[in-house]
Parts: C-alpha cells; sequence; structure tokens
C-alpha cells in the first residue's frame, strides 16, 4: 500500500497555505471574514430601501475605480504597490454613505486593478478582503462616534468639529490595514521587520492622501459636478512621483545597453543579503567579462564595440530567469544575482550564459566570436556581505580567464588575496631587502656532444618561517601588489653577478632567466639591464631572456618593441613553453627571439606512441624553418635524449641533464663537465651556421632570466 504524497515544504520566502503560519493563517482569516463583508454589502445595497444623493455616489464611485488603477509608487527603496490613491474616495464614501457602498466599491475596484497587473490568485482574493475589513474598523469608529451613515440617510454635513472623529477613521483604517497586510507578507520577512520598514513614508503619504477625503465630502454634498477637479492635486501626485520614477530608473541603468548599473547591483545585493539574514535564502553571484574584448575595439571601433555590448546585453537577459538581476558595471564586464539554492543551480545559470555565445554572430559585416568569462561567487559559501561576494567572484573570473576555462567557482586556496597570502607581500619586499631571494640553476647541453650551452635560473625562496615557497605562491602575487620589477631586478643582478663570477673563474657560462608580463610594459627592463651590464662589466650576449607565448598574445606591439630594444643590447631572447600558446606562424616570424624551446609537455608524452613523437619533431622542424635552434624542455630519460637527437633538436635541458642546483654546486657540476672553463658557442654564432641547427650548439644557453623560474 502506498503512502500518500507528502505536501512539498515550501521554499524559504515562497508563499504557501498548506503549512501553518502567520501568514497562511492570516490570509485564510482575513479573506473568510472579508469576504463574507463584500457579500453582504453586495446585499445591502441590492437591497437599500433608498438612495440619496445618487449623483455623487455615482462620481465617487467612477474615481474610486480610476483612481485604484492608478497607485502612487515612489521608487527603489519604498513599497514596489505604492500607495492606492483611491483610499481618499473610499473613505469619502464611507462617511457619505456608510460601510456597505465603501466595502462594495474597494472591492470591485481592488480586484479589477489586481487582475489588470496581474497579479497571484491569492492576491486577487486576499486584497479585497483586507480592504473591506479596513473599512468596516473606520465605520466602527464612526459608529462609537455617533455618526453612522446609510445610503438612505448619508452624512449631510460636514464641518471642522467633525476633523476630530474623521481622524479616528483614518487611524484604525490604517492600522488594520498594515497589520493584516504586515501579517500576510510575514513570509518575506518578520511581522515587525515589515511594518517598520519604510513607516514614515508610507505613513506619511497614506495620510496625505486620506486628508483629502474630507474635502471630497464637502464637494459631493453641495457641488457634486466639480468633484473630478480633485483629481488634480492627485494627478499632479502622482504625476510627481512618476517622474522621480524615471529619473530613478535612469540613475539606476546604463545608457547604451539598458541593464541596471552597479549602483542598481549593490541596493539588489542587499535585498537579497537581507532575505538571507532572515530566513536563509541563499543566492549567486556571476561576474562575467568578455574574453579579447579590447581587441573588438582597437581594430574595429568603439562603435562596433558599443554594438557587441548591446548584443552580449540581449542574449544575456534572455539567459536568466524571472528574479534574477542583470546589470552591467562599467565596459565589458557584467554581473547577474542569481536566486537560486545551491553552487550548483548558480553554475547551470552560468553554464547557460556561456553556452548562449557558442554561435558566432555578424556586425558589420564582420563575424565576430565572443565568449566570456565568468566567475561564481555563492552566499553564504562565499561570504555573506557584498563586498566580500563581489572580490571572491572578481578573483573567480580572473581565474577563468587566465586558465580559458571559461566559468570558475571561487575557490579560497586558489585566492591570490586571501589573508594569509597577502601577509607574503610585506614579508616578499622585506626578503628582497634582506638579500633572501637565491637563484638556482639548471644546465642546457647540446644534444650531439653534451657541450654546455649555459644554465637557466630559477628562482628560490626559502622563507625562514615558512620554509620553501614555490615560484608559484609568491611571483602572481609580486604581479599584482605591484612589486614585480624590485624582483626582477633582484633575480637580474643576481644572475649578472653569478656570470662575473663565473666569467673570473674563467668560466663563460650564459645564463637565462624568464621574465615577467609586466616586464616588458614600459622601459624600466632595460634600464634594469643596460645597468647590470655596465656594473659588472659583462658582454650582453651572456644573458638571455626567456618569454613565453602566452605573454605576447594580446600585446605583441608594445611586447615586440620592448624586446628589439634588448636585443639591440646584444640580449638574446628565448621563446618558453613553445606549443602551448596561441601564437600564429604571422607572430612567430614577427616576435624578436633567437631560440625556441619546446614545453616539456609535448617531450613526456613521446613515449606514448607515433602521434606524439611526430609532434615533437614537427616543433623542431618549425623552430628550424624559422631560422631558430630548439632547445627541448623536462629531459628525463636518456630514450628521450636520443630520440631527440634523431629528430635534430638542438638542445636538451631536464632533470636527466642536471636538477637546479645553487650557485656553489653548479660551479662544481660545470667545472668536471668543462675543466678548461669553455662551453659551446653562443646563440648568435649558433643561428648563424646550418651546423648550428642541427646541433652544433644553439643559443649558448640563455635560457632567460627566471622570475618565475619553474624546475623541469
Amino acid at each position: 500500500m502506498s503512502r500518500p504524497a507528502t505536501p512539498a515544504r515550501p521554499k524559504p520566502g515562497e508563499f504557501s497555505l498548506r503549512t501553518v503560519s502567520l501568514s497562511s493563517l492570516t490570509w485564510y482569516l482575513t479573506v473568510s471574514c472579508g469576504l463574507g463583508l463584500i457579500v453582504l454589502a453586495g446585499y445591502h445595497v441590492m437591497t437599500s430601501a433608498g438612495l440619496d444623493l445618487t449623483a455623487a455616489l455615482i462620481m465617487d464611485a467612477v474615481l474610486l475605480v480610476a483612481l485604484e488603477l492608478l497607485p502612487l509608487v515612489q521608487g527603489r527603496g519604498h513599497d514596489p504597490q505604492g500607495v492606492v490613491m483611491s483610499t481618499a474616495f473610499t473613505c469619502a464614501v464611507l462617511f457619505l454613505w456608510g460601510i456597505w457602498p465603501a466595502v462594495l466599491m474597494i472591492a470591485v475596484a481592488s480586484i479589477a486593478a489586481d487582475l489588470n497587473v496581474g497579479k497571484s490568485w491569492w492576491k486577487v482574493a486576499f486584497n479585497p478582503a483586507q480592504y473591506a475589513l479596513s473599512v468596516a474598523a473606520g465605520y466602527l469608529v464612526m459608529r462609537m462616534a455617533g455618526h453612522p451613515s446609510s445610503l438612505a440617510h448619508p452624512l449631510r454635513h460636514f464641518g471642522v468639529s467633525d476633523l476630530g472623529w474623521a481622524f479616528g477613521v483614518w487611524m484604525a483604517y490604517f492600522i488594520v490595514n498594515l497589520a493584516l497586510v504586515a501579517a500576510a507578507v510575514s513570509y518575506t520577512s518578520s511581522f515587525m521587520r515589515v511594518i517598520t520598514d519604510d513607516y514614515w513614508h508610507y505613513t506619511s503619504m497614506t495620510f496625505a492622501v486620506l486628508a483629502l477625503s474630507p474635502l471630497i465630502v464637502i464637494v459631493s454634498l453641495h457641488a457634486w459636478a466639480l468633484t473630478p477637479l480633485l483629481l488634480i492635486p492627485l494627478l499632479l501626485l502622482y504625476h510627481t512621483a512618476q517622474m522621480s520614477l524615471e529619473r530613478e530608473h535612469a540613475a539606476a541603468h546604463d545608457a547604451l545597453t539598458g541593464l541596471a548599473n552597479r549602483d542598481m547591483l549593490q541596493f539588489t545585493l542587499g535585498e537579497a543579503l537581507e532575505a538571507f539574514h532572515h530566513d536563509g535564502r541563499s543566492f549567486g553571484l556571476l561576474l562575467i567579462d568578455l574574453d579579447d574584448f579590447k581587441l573588438v575595439n582597437d581594430t574595429l571601433g568603439h562603435q562596433v564595440g558599443d554594438m557587441v555590448l548591446v548584443h552580449f546585453a540581449e542574449r544575456l537577459r534572455g539567459c536568466i530567469r524571472p528574479g534574477d538581476q542583470v546589470c552591467r558595471l562599467g565596459g565589458d564586464e557584467f554581473a547577474v544575482v542569481v536566486a537560486a539554492a545551491d553552487e550548483q543551480d548558480v553554475r547551470a545559470v552560468a553554464e547557460r550564459v556561456s553556452a548562449s555565445f557558442g554561435d558566432p554572430f555578424e556586425l558589420e559585416g564582420v563575424l565576430l566570436e565572443i565568449e566570456p568569462s565568468i566567475g561564481i561567487a555563492v552566499c553564504p559559501l562565499h561570504g555573506v556581505d557584498g563586498d566580500t561576494l563581489l572580490r571572491h567572484a572578481d578573483v573567480a573570473m580572473y581565474q577563468a580567464k587566465e586558465a580559458h576555462t571559461g566559468i570558475e567557482s571561487y575557490r579560497r586556496e586558489r585566492d591570490g588575496n586571501s589573508a594569509d597570502r597577502l601577509s607574503l607581500i610585506g614579508e616578499l619586499r622585506q626578503a628582497l631587502e634582506d638579500d633572501a631571494i637565491e637563484l638556482h640553476y639548471q644546465p642546457k647541453l647540446t644534444t650531439v656532444d653534451a657541450s654546455v650551452l649555459g644554465v637557466e635560473a630559477l628562482v628560490r625562496w626559502n622563507h625562514p618561517q615558512r620554509g620553501y615557497i614555490p615560484p608559484d605562491s609568491f611571483i602572481p602575487l609580486a604581479e599584482r601588489s605591484g612589486i614585480m620589477h624590485l624582483l626582477t631586478e633582484r633575480v637580474v643582478n643576481l644572475a649578472l653577478e653569478q656570470i662575473s663570477t663565473w666569467r673570473a673563474e674563467g668560466m663563460h657560462v650564459p645564463i637565462a632567466v624568464n621574465i615577467s608580463p609586466a616586464d616588458l610594459l614600459g622601459r624600466r627592463l632595460s634600464g634594469i639591464v643596460t645597468a647590470g651590464l655596465r656594473r659588472h662589466e659583462i658582454p650582453a650576449s651572456m644573458l638571455q631572456l626567456e618569454i613565453t607565448e602566452r605573454m605576447v598574445d594580446h600585446h605583441l606591439s608594445e611586447t615586440s618593441q620592448a624586446l628589439s630594444e634588448l636585443r639591440e643590447l646584444g640580449v638574446t631572447v628565448s621563446l618558453d613553453d613553445f606549443g602551448t600558446g596561441y601564437s600564429s606562424l604571422m607572430r612567430l616570424h614577427e616576435l624578436p627571439v633567437d631560440e625556441i624551446k619546446i614545453d616539456r609537455a609535448f617531450i613526456s608524452s613521446m613515449g606514448s606512441g607515433s602521434a606524439a613523437e611526430g609532434i615533437v619533431q614537427a616543433l623542431v622542424d618549425l623552430a628550424h624553418a624559422l631560422g631558430l635552434p630548439a632547445i627541448a624542455e623536462g629531459v628525463e630519460t636518456p630514450e628521450e635524449w636520443q630520440r631527440l637527437r634523431a629528430f635534430r633538436c638542438d638542445g636538451v635541458q631536464g632533470w636527466h641533464v642536471a636538477v637546479p642546483m645553487p650557485g656553489p654546486d653548479a660551479t662544481i657540476w660545470l667545472r668536471r663537465r668543462h675543466p678548461d672553463g669553455r662551453t659551446a658557442p653562443s646563440s648568435h654564432s649558433m643561428r648563424s651556421t646550418k651546423a648550428g641547427l642541427v646541433g652544433n650548439g644553439p643559443g649558448a644557453g640563455r635560457s632567460a632570466l627566471s622570475a618565475v623560474g619553474r624546475p623541469d
């Protein structure tokens, strides 16, 4: 026998009549009592024995319904439903003709207005019922004050002395209305929070509207045909509110795309966080950046760039669900606040956004393919305040951009800005001042006779408390914190100092160091190298700088200029990690480099089959076709060495040759290898002859100054 299905529990912040709560009990009580009053009102109006002031009643009824359709909405931060201007006519009808016509009219007007804007069925049922109970509360005050009225016996006079009981009616109406609504919507927040939220603004606006009811009564009694003139102040008030809304909308939205802007994002985050702290409703934040958008602007112009942004905004709107908020933060950065239960739900929205840009689109006759990088932060998993969520989503977005993965969620262990890692900035500065940074050296050999081409300098930091810190942990931090140039200067000077020491001992060993992308922007690196060469009186050909393909992918022109200036000094340049980037043959041809280093990933895969070996052979042939020697990184076995020699690879580097060594150990190793102090010819001389390209010595071992130093 099957069990009956258990009713699904409502989600936090979701109205439900299936559970016992203040909101559900209020709804049942209000609807049952209020609808009963409405039925009674219909009966009494239809069966009334007499009807006085008929024309005035009809006029007030028409205006009441018309104004119900024009709520007075004041804008962001205030009640989104606004203050109903028909309340003034509801009270006037109550004063003049009593409870039954007032209840019936406001019920008809409320149902018409709610259906017009498509409100939920439970609201369509609740609103007229709560209005009926509020009117009834006001009528009780009238009876206690001795001023009951009816259709047959309407109010005949209203003077200054009547303002006292009229104010009592307003108070009763306002208090009951506010209490019933607050209790009904307490599923979104606490009862007291709903009442106190925006209390003074709501109260002042409501009583400003109610205060017009005596004037409506007087005009209805003495010149009912002039009653429409009373709409003038109400419509002016409505028009002023609409102008305020339009100005607020313009201030909170992006003029180009029509999306909400950064200011609106902060407001939306505040509301989402308030809901989380009240009932635990989680949500997600997506930060989105368009890859290579600067290239579109620079190549096709800002007008096409603006068209791309508008197109992206339209696609983004089509990806989100009702309740999600899309914003443009500026430039090519966008954000989405996602109403979701967990990280998986938020990622599903991010994947839908990413998938929507899988197809290229055409603008101004150009076929464009724009890919977004998306960072995810989820409340409360990644933070419980707006600033933290924004920062963590930003970190995740840049991780997605750097790793070319498209979408990344925030992970604390990968956050280069975490408190623990941020503390490394000051410690790294101190290490540079204390000369605590050192270099280890890994040799490069020719494949033919195993003579030394040079060494690669790899940066090392042995922290007094933390121990050995990998370069990948502090190099990115140095780049982001703006002290990369200090680290580069330290490494260059250490390398040049080692060259000078070896030269004094009769060994002419070139040293290569890796450089950061930031080093190639501006002319600071050229100044560091020039000053170091002059101070140590070293030939520039003894120093080589290593760059990667990814470094020049977005800054080809500026990078090429910086490298050309360095090569004019006599410094050589090596293209590291060859084959892992995105350089076209044209870009490779344009780059001012003297050597190509094949990434270790290709070398380690050679044992997996002929296809992998074919790739390595092709990379070697490509380097030779460009007139450059090829050096293989990560060589760990004799078999790999022999295969590379068969492929006519010019040089090798890796643990099969030697592990990275401190300066004194490297000196001993080099002295044993070449007792006479001689090394292989430089890359300049090797590049000038065919023999240099087939194994007689590429590049004199100038494997770049390593700010990032990776052991091979």
